[in-house]
């Protein structure tokens, strides 16, 4: 069986524990809806096929490559694709995500998965740094969905949760480029937001310091 069918056999189980947890939080939240803004509701469907993006890239350059490093982060995606997936139910939004690896209804994410996936098919090296790439896009976006005042916390508890995570998996990408003798430089964040980054610790979900300096050169287009 190969990677990619194990997934689906595994995200199967995932899908299932979901809807699971989505009916036993229905009643209490069937409110919940009216209290997102239309930017929370937009960045909330663009943050489940943002994680998608990201699983799907390692996904497709460990069949090539199959490296640890990409296989054990598209878990890690799978499940913060899972938790999106979770707040979708509870304020009753549609899934923005499809069922197929590297198909996507977000033409700005296709078009980027598309790029990624050509750079990360030119050499183990460029795979690599195509994952650096991803998780800075990611720390970005989430900083600026977590500047949103109006952020509900369950929302802004599992985009802090995002973002440490997001924090390890840079760390984890620019180690292993490191490891073959190479220098990582920032690729959309300035050089002072990716040494605040790779100077912290491994975090944990819900420590609530992944937070980095804002700025830079922003983040993955809406």
């Amino acid at each position: 069986m190969t990677l990619l069918q194990s997934w689906f056999c595994y995200r199967a189980l995932c899908r299932f524990s979901v809807v699971v947890l989505t009916v036993a939080l229905a009643a209490p939240w069937t409110l919940a809806v009216a209290e997102l803004s239309t930017g929370s509701v937009q960045t909330l469907i663009f943050m489940r096929e943002e994680e998608k993006l990201a699983r799907d890239v390692y996904l497709t350059l460990n069949e090539v490559w199959e490296q640890p490093v990409f296989a054990n982060i598209a878990r890690s995606e799978q499940e913060h694709m899972d938790a999106m997936l979770a707040m979708l139910d509870r304020y009753g939004l549609p899934d923005s995500a499809t069922t197929v690896v590297g198909i996507f209804n977000n033409s700005d994410l296709q078009s980027l998965y598309d790029d990624l996936i050509r750079r990360g098919q030119q050499s183990v090296t460029e795979a690599l740094f195509a994952g650096a790439a991803i998780e800075e896009m990611d720390i970005l976006d989430l900083q600026q969905a977590l500047a949103d005042e109006g952020l509900p916390a369950d929302l802004r508890q599992s985009y802090e949760n995002l973002l440490a995570a997001s924090g390890n998996h840079l760390r984890a990408f620019v180690r292993n480029i490191e490891n073959q003798g190479l220098v990582y430089e920032a690729q959309f964040m300035t050089n002072e937001q990716l040494t605040a980054v790779l100077s912290m610790p491994t975090q944990r979900p819900g420590s609530n310091s992944g937070q980095i300096g804002r700025g830079g050169n922003g983040g993955r287009w809406r």
